[in-house]
């Protein structure tokens, strides 16, 4: 297995649920030595959904790969003293909590920083630091609502709703790794570390916004917000005889091409396809001609055909289906499961997975002990409470 990029970097994780433990998933894939601070009865995360064992759910066990776990009682002074030894010793620190609880637990920038002067430190969470909104708690929902995302759905002509997935909560998580790798680029040229604010709705506003600002972007107003083709709700997978199915014919040659094929030869001088900007503004009616195209034919012959005719097609898979084209790996004690590979390829230091998810607390003794903790030590911690052990 490759070291990765990010060998030899490593993250101090004081993060939960889903945003921060993506960030530090995609740091660890890629190299970095993870340590994940944990409450003593664990991530949130861990009890996310079924899954096999007590600590591991289907969330978890990818989510918290390539991580060593130490479980620690922050307010105990002894767990507190105990995790800025451990950030003394580490390039980057992650954490989701709000600007108060932080402060709280005497845990901010200035603090951490006096242990490691160069560390990247990165706090991320809903609402900048600087609002009134800073310590309120945003959930993947309450920053979908926030950002605008939910109207989407109404601009495209359904009741408010949001996206089946926590969006919100991945896009961020991503944009944490980001900005984390980019301020380790400027401290390996410069020396310097600095502090890290991701605001949630920031990155939010600016990921909905980037095609749906649309003509009201500029000033005066060109138009309304949102774009058009993106909105109508006949965007989405067709039926076909035996499936469904996703077609995106993309400029005038692709809809003579599929308007021929179905037989439709009434439209084959249609002005709706014959700029980009009739397409983009008849979208809807376009959308269905298509539909009723395609429900002439099965999935396979009309595969066949885009693909010949270099029109932009896939079958449209079913959740399962993605599933079941994972491969398997045994947790030493979760048993056999399904492992989400990571999704970057790199032809010299590719990422890859070298540590199971571990369980709560499982590394906390050998973390302590690297950074000088003796055997007594770290008894005593365990006896105090302060110092989680596995089960």
């Amino acid at each position: 297995m490759s070291d990765g990029p990010l060998s030899g970097i490593r993250v101090l994780d004081l993060s939960s649920v889903l945003m921060g433990p993506l960030s530090t998933r995609t740091l660890g894939d890629l190299g970095a030595d993870v340590i994940l601070v944990e409450t003593l009865t664990g991530d949130r995360n861990r009890s996310m959904g079924s899954g096999p064992h007590p600590e591991f759910s289907g969330v978890a066990l990818n989510l918290l790969r390539n991580k060593r776990s130490i479980a620690l009682n922050l307010k105990d002074p002894s767990g507190h003293s105990a995790f800025l030894d451990i950030a003394g010793s580490c390039d980057v620190m992650i954490t989701n909590l709000r600007p108060r609880p932080l402060s709280d637990l005497d845990l901010d920038y200035e603090v951490v920083r006096s242990v490691r002067n160069d560390i990247v430190y990165c706090r991320a969470h809903g609402f900048p630091s600087s609002s009134d909104q800073a310590n309120e708690p945003a959930y993947d929902d309450i920053i979908q609502s926030a950002s605008g995302m939910g109207d989407l759905f109404r601009l495209a002509g359904h009741e408010p709703t949001l996206v089946p997935t926590l969006i919100a909560d991945k896009i961020c998580g991503l944009t944490v790794a980001n900005a984390v790798m980019a301020a380790l680029f400027h401290r390996s040229t410069t020396g310097e570390g600095q502090s890290i604010e991701i605001a949630m709705i920031d990155v939010m506003r600016a990921f909905v916004l980037t095609e749906h600002g649309s003509g009201a972007i500029s000033d005066p107003p060109t138009g309304e917000p949102g774009y058009p083709r993106i909105l109508t709700p006949e965007r989405k997978p067709q039926p076909t005889t035996d499936g469904f199915i996703s077609v995106l014919p993309y400029d005038e040659s692709h809809y003579i091409a599929l308007f021929t094929a179905g037989g439709r030869d009434d439209l084959l001088d249609d002005e709706r396809f014959i700029t980009r900007s009739n397409r983009t503004l008849n979208a809807d009616s376009l959308y269905r001609d298509v539909a009723s195209v395609l429900a002439t034919r099965s999935t396979a012959e009309w595969l066949a055909f885009c693909r010949e005719q270099g029109i932009p097609v896939t079958e449209a898979a079913s959740i399962q289906q993605m599933v079941d084209e994972l491969s398997f790996a045994d947790h030493p004690v979760a048993g056999r499961y399904r492992v989400i590979p990571p999704p970057e390829q790199f032809s010299q230091t590719p990422p890859s997975i070298r540590r199971p998810a571990p369980r709560i607390g499982e590394h906390g003794r050998q973390v302590l002990a690297e950074i000088g903790y003796d055997e007594s030590t770290l008894d005593n911690l365990v006896a105090a409470g302060v110092l989680g052990t596995p089960g």
